[in-house]
């Protein structure tokens, strides 16, 4: 057993995509993620502790045209209801209405 046990400070979801300006700009206004430094081929936004890291593959297949289940995350969000209604007035393609479910 460890003296202290480990603390998770903070973690990236990292996400390739084909345009880093589209996305870079869909994830800022749709769903208010805000900018917090750039890099060659990489932009580095935030929504509180929550981080990511886009950079930019132009040829990289997009998760629904490789049919794999592995790109996705799994946040724990405060206010539900109001982060719902906030990301619909920005526009956001919601593909799933909020609910409670088993």
């Amino acid at each position: 057993m460890m003296a202290t046990d480990p603390k998770v400070i903070q973690s990236r979801h990292v996400l390739a995509v084909a345009r880093l300006d589209r996305a870079t700009q869909y994830l800022m206004d749709k769903l208010g993620l805000k900018h917090d430094f750039s890099a060659p081929g990489w932009e580095f936004l935030s929504f509180g502790s929550f981080k990511v890291m886009l950079g930019e593959c132009p040829d990289a297949l997009t998760a629904s045209e490789t049919g794999d289940h592995s790109y996705f995350a799994h946040v724990l969000v405060e206010n539900i209801d109001e982060l719902y209604s906030d990301l619909g007035e920005r526009g956001a393609k919601i593909i799933s209405r909020l609910e409670d479910k088993p």
